[in-house]
């Protein structure tokens, strides 16, 4: 019975103290707005974020860096090995692999493609259309290598 009493002392006392704590933190956020704290702090976030450039991560992007250990591509690789590496990750990885690794890789290719775009870099392959995956890609040719049969004995 004493074990139970002292268990429902240490309980009660602990939810106090964790209710103070937050109230403190409620509290302390408040005056950290009314101090111009907050709004200091997100001005030396975003100048730092600016004069990083690209290395810097936005909320719900990849990092460049992150994009070609993905891809495995050096930074001054050239968009035709970007997409190369791309197009036999994305297959074995449909083929074999998994939906998530799938996207990780087909993030990779979209991060890097802003990138190259951003510096001028972009040079769109032949065959290569916006928005199309390897797959559509494949089953276009196939169809046009079926159609050029037909073509010719007309």
């Amino acid at each position: 019975m004493a074990a139970r009493v002292v268990a429902q002392v240490l309980v009660a006392g602990a939810t106090v103290v964790f209710r103070a704590a937050t109230q403190a933190w409620a509290q302390a956020l408040v005056n950290a707005q009314k101090s111009g704290v907050a709004s200091e702090a997100a001005q030396a976030a975003q100048q730092a974020a600016q004069t990083a450039g690209s290395a810097v991560k936005k909320a719900g992007t990849m990092a460049v860096q992150e994009a070609q250990l993905i891809l495995g591509v050096e930074s001054g690789a050239s968009w035709g090995d970007v997409v190369k590496r791309f197009k036999h990750m994305f297959e074995v990885n449909e083929k074999h692999g998994s939906f998530y690794l799938q996207s990780k890789v087909y993030r990779a290719k979209e991060t890097i493609e802003e990138e190259y775009k951003r510096l001028g870099l972009y040079e769109q392959m032949e065959g290569e259309q916006l928005g199309q995956q390897p797959g559509q890609q494949q089953q276009a040719e196939q169809q046009e290598q079926q159609q050029a049969p037909k073509d010719g004995k007309q």
